[in-house]
């Protein structure tokens, strides 16, 4: 670099920098229009090392009745799902360190476990183990009716319509099904012929986490409960504070806006088409430097190459 600076000179070496093709970094923000792209990625955490604690019901306690509610303590914000025999037997959102969650029971002996589970659903630690039993005292020995889903937190927009697929098994048909969505409407009131899956429909007003519960009865007269979360998805500044729900406010991102953020790297051509002739300039008057200083070192008497 030394070598060129004394070539080109202090002046003309500058300007052989300055001429050099721009490269720009930038973020640029493009609306979600047909045919755009956008980039998305989600950070990645640890899982959650703090897990529920069942506090009711007490192990080893025997019901005659349903349903039950099941209860503890939870870290905060994180989805708490409840099992019964390893099968899944509903959901909450762990508000203010605790939970309950209303679930109904096999035949005999049930062993309940809680889990928690983050955004990625990633799951925590197993709560302590709570094992119940149920005396059925229902006449006949047909299996219970009991509802089961995919979905344990399910959301939409505000004003748009949330489907959410339920199964209905066991026990005899035809089934009566009530699914209180959490946010004070009336009850949706459903008649399922047979077993198999169906589908509930509800749109939230405001946004917030809504508990939902759903519940199944048989001519026989035996029922099944099934609480869920309902999510209606909010924008910075609102909350929620009608029956069931819990909102909050969070800052409104750029995908909140239908816009996405995405890098790309920009060349600017301008200075390029500018530093051309500044190139073959400065490339000239160098050459003509060179020679000269070649020539007053030989008439001075001086090696041309120290």
């Amino acid at each position: 670099m030394d070598f060129v600076h004394k070539k080109l000179g202090g002046p003309l070496f500058l300007l052989v920098v300055l001429a050099t093709v721009i490269l720009v970094s930038e973020p640029v923000f493009a609306a979600q229009e047909q045919g755009a792209v956008g980039i998305e990625a989600t950070i990645s955490a640890p899982p959650p090392s703090q897990g529920a604690t069942i506090s009711i019901p007490r192990d080893g306690q025997s019901f005659t009745t349903l349903p039950i509610t099941v209860s503890g303590i939870c870290p905060t914000g994180l989805l708490v799902k409840l099992f019964k025999n390893n099968v899944f037997s509903g959901s909450t959102q762990c508000n203010n360190g605790s939970f309950s969650i209303t679930t109904d029971l096999f035949s005999g002996v049930n062993e309940l476990i809680a889990r928690v589970y983050d955004a990625l659903d990633q799951a925590g630690p197993d709560s302590n183990k709570v094992n119940v039993s149920y005396n059925d005292s229902r006449p006949g020995t047909s299996p219970r009716v009991t509802l089961t889903t995919n979905f344990a937190k399910r959301g939409a927009d505000p004003d748009t319509l949330l489907t959410w697929p339920i199964t209905i098994s066991g026990g005899d048909g035809p089934y009566a099904i009530s699914v209180d969505w959490g946010d004070g409407k009336s009850l949706d009131l459903i008649s399922q012929a047979f077993p198999g899956t169906f589908e509930i429909k509800h749109t939230y007003d405001n946004p917030g986490a809504y508990n939902i519960i759903v519940k199944a009865s048989d001519k026989n007269g035996g029922v099944a409960y099934l609480q869920l979360v309902g999510i209606a998805n909010g924008k910075s500044g609102q909350s929620n504070t009608s029956n069931g729900g819990s909102g909050g406010s969070s800052g409104t991102s750029a995908k909140e806006e239908g816009i996405n953020a995405t890098a790309k790297t920009k060349i600017v051509w301008q200075p390029a088409a500018v530093a051309v002739p500044f190139l073959v300039s400065t490339f000239w008057l160098g050459k003509k430097y060179e020679v000269r200083m070649l020539k007053r070192k030989i008439e001075q008497g001086i090696h041309p190459f120290k």
